[in-house]
């Protein structure tokens, strides 16, 4: 495809900031390179898209769609969620057809939008970053002309697609690469301090709030060495500042964090979930990490994710157990404790990550873009 024939690119996902930040990582370097592109955000209506969103000065939609389910009443609801977000995309994807391309990220907004783009012989993209694809990323596939992810061992998950796959890593924020910002000053740290970053991703985990504050006591004997910043998701934040009370060790909990890139690069260790921009991230900044992968997917896709980390020294994986808690707890705390107490295990693990980290990834899927 000639560049001169693409002036809109419509990115379409959402849901979680896995299906949000590569795309607009991607989104920043198409602005970079190619000034005149008008590029618009098919989103899903929850809160944490427009979080993110909204700060980016792009343009973005929200679609109605809702995720499938196995119940006949939310299946019915589904189809006509999936109907009106086809239609609604469709009519503003008819009067730039000729000029414009539809990228996919994933979540249930994702499908609708290809499928409209299908229609209308506009060319179709995916970026799928997790190790496994979601049912959406499978269902677009079969419209896209290349699929872009961050594993190689992704390709067989796409099966009579996979020669459309091409494996770039994952598409980082251009924040990544820019001088570093003065966290210390926005979280009032003390820079004399580590840094134990602990977050539950984008929209925060109510099970790692809860496996974070009843270790809290336990880690004040590393008061005079560390300090803790606890992302804890918009929902949890008050509960857990309430929660917290006044530990000994300088603690600082808020509900969101926009300069994320920064506060990784600063820290020391990580506590956090496994999504595949988490990875990604903790590669990019060279942070080791503690990965409590999501416990609800089936396919243990944050497992996989977390997997290549964990074996090259970088990473030590945990299970969140959500019906025994308490093991979580104690083996976080254990955890903690051996790798705070311990600086050259934490520079081996660090070295380790490190050497994990992509940092082309959106550069090469905008070349793909405009060739």
């Amino acid at each position: 495809m000639n560049s001169r024939q693409i002036q809109h690119i419509f990115f379409a996902g959402g849901g979680t900031g896995g299906h949000l930040y590569p795309a607009l990582a991607v989104a920043e370097r198409i602005q970079e390179q190619y000034p005149n592109t008008e590029i618009t955000f098919f989103c899903s209506p929850r809160e944490v898209d427009a979080k993110i969103l909204g700060p980016s000065r792009f343009n973005f939609l929200p679609l109605p769609a809702v995720g499938l389910s196995k119940s006949p009443i939310q299946a019915i609801r589904f189809l006509g969620q999936f109907l009106k977000s086809y239609y609604f995309t469709k009519e503003i994807l008819r009067s730039v057809r000729s000029e414009a391309a539809v990228v996919g990220t994933g979540g249930y907004v994702c499908a609708p939008a290809a499928a409209a783009a299908r229609s209308l012989n506009i060319p179709v993209f995916l970026i799928n970053v997790d190790s496994v694809p979601g049912k959406s990323s499978r269902l677009t596939a079969r419209y896209a002309r290349r699929i872009f992810v961050q594993f190689e061992q992704t390709r067989s998950c796409f099966g009579r697609f996979s020669e459309r796959v091409d494996a770039v890593g994952c598409p980082l924020r251009k924040d990544f690469f820019a001088p570093p910002e003065n966290i210390h000053k926005t979280y009032d740290l003390d820079p004399n301090k580590k840094i134990l970053l602990i977050t539950g991703a984008s929209s925060g985990s109510r099970s790692i709030n809860q496996a974070v504050l009843e270790i809290l006591p336990s880690l004040e004997q590393f008061a005079k060495d560390w300090q803790v910043v606890h992302l804890t998701g918009m929902a949890h934040y008050e509960w857990v500042r309430t929660q917290a009370g006044n530990p000994a060790i300088l603690y600082r909990a808020a509900d969101y964090c926009h300069q994320m890139p920064a506060l990784l690069k600063a820290s020391s260790l990580v506590v956090g979930r496994a999504g595949a921009v988490s990875i990604a991230e903790y590669a990019a900044a060279g942070v080791p990490a503690v990965c409590l992968p999501y416990p609800y997917h089936k396919d243990r896709h944050q497992f996989l994710n977390a997997k290549p980390l964990a074996d090259a020294g970088g990473a030590i994986i945990i299970e969140d157990d959500i019906r025994q808690p308490s093991r979580t707890r104690q083996a976080l705390s254990q955890i903690l404790t051996e790798l705070m107490s311990s600086p050259q295990k934490l520079n081996q693990m660090a070295a380790a990550v490190k050497k994990l980290g992509r940092t082309d990834a959106a550069e090469q899927i905008v070349r793909r873009l405009f060739e």
